[in-house]
């Protein structure tokens, strides 16, 4: 070969390697400036039922609220519509019957019945005997059906879920203590950004998640269990140094994040995305939902009763965090077997599902401030 085809060769080459690492260096550039200017993130939707959730909360107030001239009438109806719903579906209602004999917590029960009733407004039958208020002695009467009122409870993904997120019940215990952020709201949110990475048809579910009973790692533009982007652990960073912030949680928080290395960057990475240990996903996850509540406390509209709205703002971000009477809820679209959801409606009827009440029962509040400087 000559001298000079050989140069011709080795030129093409050259050329050839400087553009596919060009190529990369590009797509690399995008992926950064898409994840900081927000490009990535899921524009959001409000759920169809946000008016339904806004009559619940209006309905029921606050869990703290009592009334004691009518607690044995509103006791009674809450069993009877038990009894009715039973005759539906006895595994929703085992859940409930089950989270209120435990936390003894009527107003929640009461939220949980709801959350069931919003699928059951089509079906008379049903209706009309809860509100006949007539205590059910048929037994003859009663159907078989095994199912969820929650459809995406019904699918197979969804016991592995359960089995996974139970190994990691310490872990979210021991940030709940930290935090005193309750621990049934941190799965709440962990449920929304799950759910949708549990699906049968994904390689990583065939290979790992379904065989395992893992929960599942994001490792690109969210981070960890609880799907956590860059931009915001690094708000959730800054917030908690922050004394003149809205977000700010008092001296005992200022440490929780501190880096031990020179390289912040790598070492939240790291956090974030270890396959061992889940401590930091739930950590950032529950500092982020305290310090949004936070905010909304300071402003005069609470929403710590208001689980779904916590996990609309922790889906769609702080920059959309605005204090208002009447929040909407909504969050990004879970498509789950064909069928479509928001974010904060998944969260809400987890929450109230009753589901995993043994291992995350209700507290008497989602969070205590009364520490908190």
């Amino acid at each position: 070969m000559k001298t000079s085809d050989s140069r011709k060769i080795l030129k093409y080459l050259a050329i050839s390697i400087a553009g596919i690492f060009a190529l990369i260096g590009l797509i690399l550039t995008a992926g950064f400036f898409a994840v900081k200017f927000h490009l990535t993130n899921d524009p959001g939707v409000v759920d169809l039922n946000d008016r339904y959730f806004q009559e619940i909360k209006d309905k029921y107030g606050r869990s703290s609220d009592k009334d004691t001239s009518s607690i044995n009438l509103t006791e009674a109806k809450l069993l009877h519509n038990l009894a009715v719903l039973s005759k539906y579906h006895p595994t929703n209602a085992y859940y409930i019957q089950n989270a209120y004999f435990e936390s003894h917590n009527l107003k929640e029960a009461q939220r949980m019945i709801e959350a069931v009733n919003l699928y059951m407004q089509n079906n008379p039958e049903y209706l009309s005997e809860v509100s006949s208020f007539k205590e059910v002695k048929d037994e003859s009467q009663l159907k078989t059906k095994s199912k969820s009122v929650f459809e995406w409870m019904n699918i197979p993904e969804w016991q592995d879920f359960k089995l996974a997120v139970a190994k990691d019940k310490p872990l979210i215990d021991s940030v709940a203590s930290v935090t005193k952020v309750e621990p049934r709201l941190i799965v709440a949110v962990l449920v929304g950004e799950q759910i949708r990475l549990f699906n049968s048809s994904r390689e990583a579910y065939k290979k790992w998640i379904g065989p395992l009973k893992i929960l599942s790692v994001e490792t690109t533009f969210s981070l960890g269990v609880t799907g956590i982007k860059v931009p915001t652990a690094q708000t959730i960073e800054k917030n908690l140094k922050d004394s003149t912030s809205v977000f700010y949680l008092g001296k005992q928080y200022e440490n929780l994040l501190d880096f031990k290395t020179g390289n912040p960057a790598q070492e939240r990475f790291n956090r974030l995305t270890s396959y061992k240990n889940h401590y930091y996903s739930y950590l950032y996850a529950a500092l982020n939902v305290k310090q949004i509540a936070e905010q909304w406390r300071r402003s005069g509209y609470p929403i710590d009763e208001r689980p779904e709205i916590l996990a609309t703002l922790y889906n769609i971000g702080y920059e959309v965090s605005v204090p208002k009477e009447n929040p909407v809820v909504g969050g990004s679209g879970i498509n789950i077997k064909g069928k479509k959801y928001s974010f904060g409606a998944v969260a809400y009827e987890f929450y109230y599902s009753g589901e995993l009440f043994d291992l995350f029962p209700f507290k008497n509040s989602r969070f205590d401030f009364t520490d908190d400087v």
